[in-house]
């Protein structure tokens, strides 16, 4: 039996909105047609998908595991025709996925030397977006944060990012000697913090950091964005715990890496299954093992990096 995809799709709306009725108006079809579709899906299926009563409509098992089945398997059909069109329209072209405070422009700039012909272009991806990009075919690969969903994605990592401390320059720590060697994070049991927002894996670090150096953090703000918690540090308004690479150097501020817990979040990179070995993509993933290699290396040296492995 050959699944019809564009039932698939009709399918996954209802399930999604739970109502034939705005699920038909998404879709743009009558409500009758759409009922019809998804009769005739459970009818090749051999199972019922929806349970409807007078109280709504709800996922039988069957339905619920054909949902988590169908996201994947839809994107990578959309994903498929994209590149299909993409390459009918050429030059060549490669799109790299990141998200803010990862650097790819070393990477991206040596791909365009190394292939002249080849038209490279970045975009700039969010926690919501990251995966969502290579699963619809809108980047060759996505530099991203964990956690992420690895379903149905080939996944590589390429370093561990440790995290510094961000204070005011003017803060008693700032002229210590013991600094400059790095910092316990007890040591900031008693500053007010400027922190990423509470549900966030930083966030979770963070607390469970602090109570591990037996403190509560008196949390002064909050904030999804590591810039506006660094333009908070230069204002007085605390300190904060930032990833190296989102440093941005506020006036005001300066930064010591922490000796004592070591805090990093890992970075990794995202490609289809089906693309992970083609050569452009083999080309691109070696020049960002080879700038993660030194960038690694530099952390290292200025005592304030981990190894991948870490």
């Amino acid at each position: 039996m050959d699944l019809d995809l564009r039932k698939v799709r009709y399918f996954v709306a209802v399930a999604e909105a739970l109502n034939f009725g705005r699920a038909a108006e998404a879709l743009h079809i009558a409500q009758p047609v759409l009922s019809r579709q998804i009769r005739a899906l459970e009818a090749e299926l051999h199972v019922r998908l929806l349970d409807r009563t007078t109280r709504g409509t709800s996922l039988t098992p069957a339905g619920r595991q054909l949902l988590d089945e169908a996201r994947p398997l839809l994107a990578t059909a959309d994903a498929l025709q994209r590149r299909v069109q993409r390459a009918n329209r050429g030059p060549a072209s490669f799109t790299i996925g990141f998200m803010p405070g990862i650097t790819v422009t070393g990477a991206a700039r040596a791909l365009a030397d190394r292939h002249p012909d080849l038209s490279v272009d970045v975009v700039r991806t969010s926690f919501d977006d990251q995966v969502e990009v290579v699963h619809n075919g809108q980047v060759d690969v996505s530099v991203v944060r964990l956690p992420v969903p690895q379903r149905g994605l080939s996944i590589r990592r390429l370093f561990a990012e440790p995290r510094v401390a961000v204070f005011p320059a003017d803060h008693p720590l700032a002229g210590r000697s013991t600094a400059a060697d790095g910092l316990r994070l007890e040591q900031l049991r008693d500053e007010s913090w400027v922190t990423i927002v509470a549900g966030h894996g930083a966030r979770e670090q963070f607390d469970r950091a602090a109570r591990e150096a037996g403190f509560t953090p008196r949390v002064r703000f909050e904030t999804e964005s590591y810039d506006v918690a660094q333009a908070l540090v230069g204002a007085g308004s605390g300190v904060a715990l930032v990833s190296r690479l989102a440093l941005t150097h506020v006036p005001g501020t300066t930064h010591r890496r922490l000796r004592r817990p070591h805090l990093h979040r890992r970075i990794h990179v995202l490609t289809q299954p089906d693309t992970s070995a083609t050569p452009l993509v083999k080309v691109f993933l070696g020049l960002l093992s080879d700038v993660a290699r030194e960038r690694t290396e530099a952390w290292r040296e200025a005592g304030q990096g981990a190894s991948p492995d870490d």
